[in-house]
């Protein structure tokens, strides 16, 4: 065997509310003021909800307008949910939130706000963009899994909050079998599935193991040889009880789930985490146009797999490199630091020049909302701007 486990979180997940809650207000901030400049945190520990960090925004907003994003954002993510008590969940309306947010650093701004509408990175540091060929999505198969395997409990919990609760983990250990097929994005079998999953006190032990493994079998479409029920092992609930759950029964944190958020520890992950940062800030914007460009790069079928690295310099435009690693996976006779050169010299890859290409500062429910995408991870989903195929023809031109 040789083995490969990735990892998922719901949105019930303590970290992940403290995300959704920072993107909502990011979310409503850009709507108000599309050039406001956000970073704020969230940390959330029993019935407090505290909310800090810095914002500059042309629109004035108090402290009631950050209580309210954070009560409506745990509201929409499923609590409290039916049938559980007081002591077991969390209520929305019982939060105590406390609001320390301050003004962004002048010195930040003057950075920032270029001449000519441009955008200065408004930080320095490196992220990263990573693609496989395991999947049509082009993503890393244990980390799908996990990640579809959460998105069919999590629907469930919705819908029927008096069997589960909406605060749940899961887990996929996939098997290469040699280290060559990983190499070469070869998965073959799925070796374990672990979830943890809240569960209402009067839903028996057996029943919840039971319930999962149906609803997983049911609703999960796995590639043809990847799933055999009768020969994974499932670790469900294996402590045996999950009934207190939700950031009462473990705190919360912002930018606490970034492997979760991107690629599942299949790839680096950068510099900080993306949540609760508005467009300027080159963790999210980078990752983003580092998603893209791996994308095309192996859907071009330049390669089995690419990590593609960008860093800036705070309050410069252009990147200060630009690197690409096909991973010995290289299917042309062209070079990683030809490719390199070839992409650097093509794209801008400003934070401005990222930002108009996948409207970053356009926030809303008929295009996005970093709310979701905290939700569900930054990246992966086909309905994200980011990956969209829309340079395809250009990338495929370089096997001539």
């Amino acid at each position: 065997m040789y083995l490969f486990t990735s990892e998922a979180v719901s949105a019930g997940h303590p970290d992940k509310c403290a995300d959704i809650i920072a993107d909502s207000i990011v979310d409503m901030l850009l709507q108000r003021d599309p050039d406001a400049k956000v970073a704020t945190e969230v940390f959330i520990s029993g019935k407090h909800i505290i909310i800090g960090g810095e914002v500059k925004s042309k629109v004035p907003v108090d402290t009631a307008f950050y209580e309210k994003i954070a009560i409506n954002a745990l509201k929409q993510i499923g609590y409290p949910e039916a049938g559980f008590e007081s002591g077991e969940t969390f209520f929305p309306d019982e939060a105590e939130v406390h609001v320390y947010v301050s003004a962004q650093s002048p010195d930040i701004t003057m950075g920032v706000e270029k001449e000519d509408h441009e955008i200065g990175a408004g930080d320095q540091g490196m992220m990263f963009g990573y693609a496989s060929s395991e999947r049509a999505d082009y993503m890393p198969s244990a980390f799908s899994y996990a990640r579809e395997i959460r998105d069919v409990l999590y629907t469930y919990a919705l819908k029927h909050p008096e069997t589960f609760g909406v605060d749940m983990k899961t887990e996929v250990v996939m098997d290469y079998e040699t280290k060559e097929n990983f190499d070469q994005c070869k998965p073959q079998r799925i070796a374990k599935i672990i979830v943890a999953i809240a569960h209402n006190k009067t839903v028996e032990e057996k029943e919840v193991k039971r319930l999962v493994k149906e609803i997983i079998t049911q609703n999960v479409t796995f590639e043809a040889g990847h799933f055999d029920e009768d020969a994974v092992e499932f670790y469900i609930n294996n402590t045996g009880r999950f009934v207190q759950h939700s950031p009462i029964a473990d705190s919360g944190l912002t930018g606490r789930k970034v492997v979760c958020d991107t690629y599942g520890g299949y790839a680096p992950i950068g510099g900080g985490s993306q949540s609760s940062k508005d467009y300027s800030k080159v963790d999210r914007t980078a990752l983003y146009a580092a998603r893209w460009l791996a994308k095309h790069i192996v859907a071009a079928g330049l390669a089995k797999k690419a990590l593609v690295q960008i860093s800036y310099v705070i309050a410069e435009t252009r990147p200060s490199s630009v690197t690409v690693d096909t991973q010995h996976t290289g299917l042309t006779e062209m070079k990683d630091e030809t490719l390199s050169q070839i992409i650097a010299d093509k794209f801008p890859l400003t934070p401005r020049w990222i930002t108009e290409k996948f409207a970053l500062d356009q926030p809303s429910k008929e295009h996005f909302l970093y709310a979701d995408i905290a939700a569900k991870g930054q990246i992966g989903y086909p309905e994200y701007p980011w990956e969209f195929l829309d340079e395809l023809d250009w990338f495929q031109s370089l096997k001539a």
